[in-house]
């Protein structure tokens, strides 16, 4: 079969937004769910509705000959409200897709499945990969690492702090990174790869062992014509940042307890033998590259100065 139509979940978030653009590109019909009204996109039929309405589900699988998964939440006060969404909206989209007849789910995760007991994040990342795996779905898992690019908010605070000379880091650690543009390459190379089904791939920018998060500071500092001081932050000292910013923000705070136990842990690279094969994709963009052009962007947008 070759994938023509393809329903996506998360469309309108960072990465989702980037998959539209590539997938509109490389000439998909896209059927894509939105909590609100959006404005027309040539290609793309947008589904109100949400991962909890089942009706919404039904029409977003309509004529769908592959869905990807991509909606959940990063960030959450509590284990029930990340279960809630990322365990439970897949399960919702796993039945909607069944009853579609839709076969074919390629399910984006995180590698914060592979540390369920470190978070509530990852713990319901790992429910929701089990939830997939027992599915009886053709399945593919993608656990992305560190995705940066365009848009992204949530890597945007490093570039932010090396713009400003200053970089605070977790604990010695490394870690790896993979552009958004790339992942997107991965995700649409997925849906008619059959001997894909079954397997979880762990996707990065090619870098081996990934990177220390002192070089990687000093990097961006670099391409951004500056030279930063870092400092690695004891993890006693984040958490108590997190309680300052859950009493600042409260359910808004976005540095919690569970994301410092995330960020302090110190391995968060790929497994080598979970990366996709080189036959099926490999990255693209060096990150060095993709790192400028991203300072780039945020320049051009008024989020750096």
């Amino acid at each position: 079969m070759t994938t023509r139509t393809l329903a996506v979940t998360g469309a309108t978030g960072f990465v989702g937004s980037h998959l539209l653009k590539a997938a509109r590109a490389a000439g998909y019909t896209l059927r894509a769910l939105t909590r609100g009204p959006r404005s027309p996109q040539e290609g793309v039929a947008w589904i109100e509705g949400t991962l909890d309405d089942p009706a919404s589900l039904a029409v977003l699988c309509e004529g769908a000959d592959a869905i990807v998964h991509i909606a959940g939440l990063i960030n959450a006060p509590s284990r029930a409200a990340f279960e809630a969404v990322n365990a439970g909206g897949t399960a919702d989209m796993i039945d909607a897709a069944r009853a579609a007849g839709v076969k074919r789910f390629v399910h984006i995760s995180s590698l914060a499945a592979r540390e369920p007991d470190l978070s509530d994040y990852g713990w319901s990342k790992a429910k929701a990969e089990t939830i997939v795996a027992t599915s009886g779905l053709d399945w593919t898992i993608v656990r992305p690492p560190a995705i940066y690019g365009p848009g992204d908010r949530e890597t945007f605070e490093l570039f932010r702090m090396a713009s400003r000379g200053f970089v605070a880091l977790p604990p010695a650690g490394r870690f790896s990174v993979l552009h958004v543009e790339d992942l997107c390459g991965l995700i649409l190379a997925l849906p008619d790869a059959a001997e894909t089904v079954g397997e979880t791939f762990e996707p990065d920018d090619g870098v081996e062992n990934g990177w220390e998060h002192r070089h990687f500071a000093r990097t961006l500092g670099r391409l951004l014509g500056k030279r930063p001081a870092t400092v690695a932050m004891p993890k006693a000292v984040m958490q108590g940042a997190a309680q300052v910013d859950r009493l600042i923000r409260r359910g808004k705070a976005k540095l919690t307890p569970d994301r410092v136990r995330y960020f302090c842990h110190p391995d968060w690279v790929v497994t080598a033998r979970a990366r996709p094969p080189e036959a099926l994709w490999v990255p693209r963009i060096r990150t060095q590259t993709g790192l400028k052009a991203t300072a780039e962007w945020y320049r051009q947008q008024g989020w750096l100065k």
